[in-house]
């Protein structure tokens, strides 16, 4: 074996190095993916179509379309970019702006040589045109309307609503308090010389007690009373005795130089008329009739007077005592020029 030589092998290693593919699992996912959001945009698609009316639509879609001048098929002449340019007047005016016309009433149109008797037979009245005419926004398309003649109907004929109110008149709250101011100032006076032309006169010294003066809500209120054994009028009659014309000589003078009208008032006490078929109704009412023509006999304008009544003996000046000489009295009322609130 020594001489022998070994036969040698030669050993051959093969070594094979495995190399992974790419992953082909998730492609169908992102496909499917991309079909359920198509199928929800199309179901929620036809949701929104059976959801709105076809107004809600038409705006849904006016939204979303571009404001395109070329993607108009119609313009202001009736082709793209009004068969010139679009810069021309007229061709980007807006096909949707037209004329709307809402008929209202209509009344007939009377000219001043038109009668109750015209012959013209009634079938075809004039009128006055639409009651209202909406023009759209769009100033070209206003235009191009029609001239449409209306007639304004008169105040009166128009619906409580539509009625045109002057505006109240605002009075100056300085200014009224200014004139009531000097209203009452010369009501005062008034009052003064009264009392004074009476005081000076020895013949009326005893009657200044049956004389009352007071400025009140309503004006200036001159009284004159009866009193116990000296009565103004005669015992159930409307004639004034000479006392009470002498001191209506003292008042006439005084009202003349006031301006604001008069109202004369006639009272009685509550007991009953002595008279048959008269009543203190009568006899209240006559006394005041009797006191307007002594003043106006004195000079007092009869256009100041404003109202004579008799009031019986519904308002006595002592209530608690309606049997007492003070209510038989006549009252001469001077009226504010505007009444006081508070007024009786």
């Amino acid at each position: 074996m020594s001489g022998t030589k070994k036969a040698k092998t030669a050993i051959i290693i093969r070594k094979e190095e495995v190399v992974e593919a790419g992953h082909h699992g998730g492609a169908w996912k992102v496909a499917y993916a991309d079909f359920v959001t198509a199928m929800m945009a199309f179901f929620l698609l036809m949701w929104l179509l059976n959801a709105t009316t076809q107004e809600q639509r038409a705006g849904l879609a006016d939204y979303f379309s571009p404001n395109s001048i070329t993607s108009r098929n119609n313009s202001g002449f009736g082709a793209p970019f009004g068969g010139l340019t679009p810069n021309l007047d007229g061709s980007l005016a807006s096909d949707r702006g037209a004329v709307q016309v809402t008929p209202g009433p209509t009344r007939p149109i009377m000219t001043p040589d038109d009668s109750e008797e015209d012959d013209t037979p009634p079938s075809k009245p004039r009128t006055s045109g639409p009651s209202l005419l909406t023009v759209a926004q769009d100033g070209a398309a206003a235009a191009q309307a029609p001239h449409v003649q209306t007639t304004e109907l008169p105040d009166a004929a128009r619906p409580p609503a539509a009625r045109v109110t002057p505006p109240a008149t605002v009075k100056d709250p300085v200014a009224e308090a200014e004139r009531e101011a000097r209203e009452h100032a010369a009501f005062e006076r008034a009052a003064e010389q009264i009392r004074e032309a009476v005081r000076s006169d020895p013949a009326l010294a005893g009657l200044a007690k049956q004389l009352a003066i007071d400025v009140t809500p309503e004006g200036l209120r001159i009284q004159i009373l009866d009193k116990d054994r000296q009565p103004m009028f005669g015992f159930g009659t409307s004639a004034l005795n000479d006392r009470a014309r002498s001191l209506m000589a003292k008042v006439a003078p005084v009202l003349l130089r006031l301006s604001q009208p008069i109202a004369i008032d006639g009272h009685t006490d509550a007991a009953p008329y002595r008279g048959g078929d008269r009543s203190n109704w009568d006899l209240s009412a006559e006394r005041a009739n009797a006191t307007r023509r002594l003043l106006t006999d004195a000079g007092l304008p009869e256009a100041r007077i404003r109202s004579v009544a008799g009031h019986a003996d519904r308002d006595p000046l002592l209530p608690a005592e309606p049997l007492a000489a003070a209510n038989r009295r006549i009252a001469v009322l001077v009226l504010r020029d505007r009444p006081a609130a508070g007024g009786r």
